[in-house]
């Protein structure tokens, strides 16, 4: 027995390792860090279902995947699904592929929510053509669009607190370029989904302003991760 324990203890992880053969490796850990809404069947699934989406992730750094996983697994998101909840990026890190993890918009509702204080929460674009008008955030009117000026989101509370942001295209860019390391990637969500990641931004911004659970700001601080 005491052989066999030794045995166990031995199993180290190779650069050569593919990722599925790490997953496997590494079933006994992973398992105690999933939730218990996730079996080690199922996380197996979504990240074979990622890497089959996005075959680049397979030349990306094993632990940067995992993790990326494990962040995906954790707030019990599917990553890089049509459901858009959340995505594992690819992108060259000093000439190395490595995994950043990023909440979606529809993630990003769906963690909201979780919380029972929360009665509503959404965001909407303005376009160059609208004509806006709003008290607070809470009423407005639009007429003909064209091009993405503005973004607000707004939150109510079931006590009837509030919260209402407001931000500039040029202000979102430079937000994703300063925390999506990633955002160059032709794989990035900010490539194909520009509207709803400047709707999630948004909404990250005014929830600074709503009373939140600890395991929602620890969700949080997942977002845009490597």
């Amino acid at each position: 027995i005491a052989k066999k324990a030794e045995q166990k203890q031995e199993v180290r992880l190779t650069k050569s390792m593919t990722i599925p053969d790490l997953i496997k490796v590494m079933e006994p850990e992973i398992k105690k860090a999933l939730p218990s809404v996730i079996t080690p069947e199922r996380f197996t699934r979504m990240a074979l279902s990622a890497l089959n989406n996005t075959p680049k992730l397979k030349e990306c750094s094993q632990i940067s995947f995992l993790a990326a996983m494990m962040n995906a697994a954790q707030l019990g998101l599917e990553p890089n699904t049509p459901l858009g909840q959340a995505y594992l990026i690819p992108y060259k890190n000093k000439g190395k592929l490595e995994c950043q993890f990023q909440i979606g918009y529809k993630g990003m509702i769906d963690l909201v929510y979780r919380n029972e204080q929360v009665q509503m929460i959404q965001a909407q674009i303005v376009y160059e053509n609208d004509y806006f008008e709003y008290a607070l955030g809470l009423e407005s009117r639009l007429i003909n669009r064209g091009e993405m000026t503005l973004v607000y989101a707004l939150f109510r509370l079931k006590n009837g607190g509030y919260g209402f942001e407001v931000m500039s295209r040029e202000d979102i860019i430079k937000y994703a370029e300063k925390y999506s390391q990633g955002i160059n990637s032709s794989y990035s969500p900010w490539k194909s989904n520009f509207e709803d990641m400047a709707k999630k931004t948004v909404i990250k911004r005014v929830l600074k302003f709503a009373p939140l659970k600890t395991d929602f700001l620890r969700a949080m601080a997942t977002d845009e991760t490597i």
